[in-house]
């Protein structure tokens, strides 16, 4: 979404992108008490996750159970917290509840059904794309998969009546559509807002598309209908409602569940730094089913050459090792001069030889630093992996 531009007050460019890591403490800061260097820890930085160090204030930076892998702790922070937030805090869930769950397949979407299912006696309908659905049906935790593309008319034939909740991370129509779902009692919650993108950016026709196709509804007809709105940010509430505290709360209670084996974080895939552009590229054609995890420590995947450069390289190298027919002759001849200012056989040779020295072959040099040197800061530094 922060890639997209579709989020309030973006960060300027150049920046670095990224909300969560984890790793190891690299340095603190001055007066800092709660954390040493050494400690494994996860962090929700406001950006500049996705980098090898990340400086990042203390607040926003939790300690790791021992057992907890550093793959793991972004899998589990950010989509558990949003999760456990709407599911415990906001629902009141009970036996005989039904719910429709949006984007069912993505990392919140998969927290959000596996804490739906602590409790007993609720029925769950997962929206997705079709071809998602045979995957999604093996976890087991939805009652009803149904395809994002009708979703409204799928629900009604299951259940004529209605649903008591639903779970929206796309707004536009969709709210229009699931308000029109709702049971009397109902409750919507909305906490996305993925259909402001409609392409690979976001535009000023999309957001006024997006925000036109929302009724407004008055407190009158919420009243009158018996139905609750609801809206959740957890960026707003983290970076700019003051809520630290709170969110430290319920981070130790998703860690308690963790321990406890009631929730399991699912990751998709796992790519290195230089690999977050075909990654993002995943999440948005919406193909992952959990999270997507970048590794620092990862080897990138081999890029394959364009056909026009392995045409030129080999041609040079053709040219490097096989003299022209003039020249053959020449040398059979005992006719062969050194051509003045190193434009003969010699100078050939170098000229040839240079860019093979300088340009493919140099083009994948290593860095000094090494690819493991992953890291963020409580007000110091942290060694760590994001996504």
């Amino acid at each position: 979404m922060v890639r997209l531009g579709a989020i309030d007050s973006p960060p300027k460019t150049p920046t670095i992108l990224g909300f969560e890591c984890a790793g190891e403490v690299e340095a603190v800061g001055e007066g800092v008490e709660d954390f040493k260097v050494g400690d494994r820890v996860v962090a929700l930085p406001e950006f500049r996750a996705w980098a090898e160090l990340c400086a990042v204030p203390t607040k926003y930076v939790y300690k790791l159970p021992d057992e907890m892998s550093f793959q793991d702790a972004p899998a589990i922070t950010m989509n558990y917290l949003v999760a456990y937030i709407i599911v415990f805090e906001l629902l009141s869930l009970r036996p005989g509840k039904s719910l429709m769950l949006h984007s069912a397949g993505g990392g919140v979407g998969q927290a959000i059904a596996q804490l739906v299912r602590t409790f007993d006696g609720v029925t769950m309908f997962g929206v997705s794309s079709k071809g998602k659905h045979e995957q999604l049906a093996t976890g087991g935790l939805f009652d009803h998969l149904i395809d994002r593309a009708d979703y409204v008319n799928e629900v009604r034939k299951i259940s004529p009546e209605g649903v008591d909740i639903i779970l929206d991370c796309l707004c536009g129509d969709d709210c229009n559509r699931g308000y029109g779902l709702l049971k009397p009692m109902g409750k919507y919650i909305l906490f996305g807002s993925s259909n402001v993108v409609t392409g690979e950016t976001k535009s000023f026709f999309s957001v006024a598309r997006s925000w036109w196709q929302v009724d407004k509804v008055s407190p009158i007809k919420l009243f009158d209908e018996n139905k609750t709105l609801t809206g959740f940010n957890l960026r707003h509430l983290l970076y700019q409602q003051d809520g630290s505290e709170y969110v430290k709360k319920v981070i130790d209670d998703v860690f308690g569940m963790w321990k406890d084996g009631k929730i399991k974080p699912v990751i998709d895939s796992t790519w290195a730094l230089e690999d977050v552009t075909e990654a993002m590229q995943k999440m948005h054609d919406r193909k992952n089913i959990g999270k997507l995890v970048l590794d620092p420590a990862a080897e990138p995947k081999p890029k394959p050459a364009t056909p026009a450069k392995v045409k030129a390289k080999k041609e040079k190298k053709e040219k490097v090792q096989s003299p022209s027919t003039d020249e053959e002759k020449k040398v059979e001849n005992g006719t062969d001069k050194p051509a003045e200012n190193g434009s003969g056989e010699n100078g050939e040779a170098a000229e040839a030889e240079k860019p093979k020295e300088n340009g493919d072959g140099g083009e994948a040099k290593p860095s000094e630093n090494g690819e493991n040197s992953a890291a963020a800061e409580t007000n110091g530094d942290e060694k760590k992996q994001s996504s």
